[in-house]
């Protein structure tokens, strides 16, 4: 296999950008002896908060936290700090399936067990992050917007019987110009694993850790 990078721009009915972003895609090669010389581009390691594009008439000076059902604002959350966000999800085949034609994701890894070695399908990335993203109510409910990705990866592979837990670690603070707006950038991992735990003595992903997710998400003040 080999590793392709790709921009990925989404367009309204207007032919107005609306998403943007870089991502590497892992492509089977039609001819393993073919070697070819590594270009990687150079991104930004993170959106600059004064970059990120809030909703426009956003205010949060009203915010409802009693509706919300969590009382945690902006200034709640440190910098280094990390989350648990208790709870787990056990990942089942037919679930999965369907989620993933919902989202029109038709690789045959996800469907067919004659696709791998191993007669497992494999989960598809896009639950996995869904997943994990629902997981972090528990402790970011008030995080209502995501509103940029710095980064991310499919650190290690998923399967059926899996069960998912999350953790999330918080980055860097912005204040923005919207009345009652702040942002946060937050590093959510999906792991087997315990929280806080990410990667081992020489660099590398635990084997455990299924998702690291580096993203901006509005928060009110």
């Amino acid at each position: 296999t080999g590793v392709v990078w790709v921009r990925t721009r989404g367009l309204n009915q207007h032919g107005t950008v609306v998403l943007e972003f870089v991502r590497w895609v892992m492509v089977r090669k039609r001819r393993r002896e073919v070697v070819v010389e590594a270009v990687v581009p150079m991104l930004a390691a993170a959106v600059d908060p004064g970059a990120l594009v809030v909703p426009e008439g956003l205010d949060f000076t009203a915010y409802d936290f009693t509706l919300a059902g969590e009382r945690h604002r902006w200034g709640d959350y440190a910098l280094g700090e990390v989350i648990d966000h208790v709870d787990a999800v056990t990942i089942e085949e037919a679930e999965h399936m369907l989620a993933t034609r919902l989202w029109q994701n038709t690789s045959k890894v996800h469907f067919d067990v004659g696709q791998r070695e191993d007669g497992r399908r494999l989960i598809y990335g896009g639950h996995v992050i869904s997943l994990a993203r629902a997981l972090s109510f528990n402790g970011l409910a008030n995080a209502q917007f995501l509103v940029g990705l710095n980064a991310g990866a499919h650190a290690n592979p998923c399967f059926a019987g899996d069960t998912v837990r999350a953790w999330t670690e918080v980055l860097d603070r912005a204040e923005t110009s919207a009345p009652g707006v702040g942002a946060l950038r937050l590093r959510l991992v999906a792991t087997r694993g315990q929280a806080g735990q990410l990667r081992g003595a020489d660099g590398k992903y635990l084997p455990e850790v299924l998702l690291d997710l580096d993203y901006w998400a509005l928060v009110p003040l």
